[in-house]
């Protein structure tokens, strides 16, 4: 296994660092949020639909999926997938989390111009994702420049892709914040806590972009790109 000192330091332990405190952020806020119910007592389930058919959005299904905060909105499939505890729950952390999705849905349906491009952008996100790091150190063991930069460039697509996406998660978190108080589902007090969730779900977004910038940044001093000699210059 690779493993580089100077990059454990200064990249690999501060990235964890941030990741596991961002994580626990949002766990603890959730948790909070998540054992408060709502006047209304809707479920994730239904605030989604009501939500989806208020905005006219029809022929999304709302379906319930494994996994702990495994919510998302599915583009191709047109399928608006909850979490147990938020298609089934009744707090104002599932009613939070549900509106944030059917946002997605939203701007699905509206041709948000940032989701297209966020959706186009997937496929590179994917293989700069699995082989840019991989590639990178691969070009830096055998020490080649050309090579570590190809992995470089890999990673740069992933970049570009989280910050695509964070005016996309912003926009959803947005536009479930307005309509949840203007449609009665949450009072303004309850929509004050579902923000404070939505906020912590939305750290994870912009914790993963610092993450991949750091990362970049670091190997490109390291390649010589952003001053200094490069490395095989050495």
């Amino acid at each position: 296994m690779f493993f580089d000192t100077q990059y454990t330091l200064y990249v690999a332990l501060p990235v964890l660092a941030l990741t596991l405190l961002v994580q626990l952020f949002l766990k603890a806020t959730y948790a909070k949020y998540s054992q408060i119910g709502t006047q209304r007592g809707l479920t994730g389930a239904e605030t989604a639909r009501r939500i989806l058919d208020e905005g006219g959005v029809h022929g999304v299904a709302v379906e319930m999926v494994r996994g702990f905060l495994s919510d998302h909105y599915d583009p191709r499939h047109h399928v608006l997938r909850l979490s147990p505890d938020n298609y089934n729950g009744q707090s104002i952390a599932a009613i939070g989390v549900a509106a944030h999705e059917a946002g997605h849905a939203l701007q699905h349906a509206q041709a948000y111009a940032p989701l297209k491009l966020r959706n186009m952008a997937v496929p590179a996100a994917s293989i700069g994702s699995s082989m840019g790091y991989v590639v990178l150190v691969m070009g830096w063991i055998m020490q080649s420049f050309n090579l570590a930069v190809v992995g470089l460039g890999l990673l740069l697509l992933v970049l570009i892709f989280e910050l695509i996406n964070l005016p996309v998660e912003f926009d959803a978190s947005r536009r479930a914040l307005q309509i949840l108080p203007r449609s009665g589902i949450l009072t303004v007090e309850e929509n004050r806590g579902a923000q404070k969730v939505l906020a912590a779900a939305a750290l994870t977004y912009v914790a993963a972009m610092i993450a991949t910038l750091w990362t970049i940044l670091f190997w490109a001093m390291r390649l010589g790109l952003l001053g200094g000699r490069r490395h095989d210059e050495s």
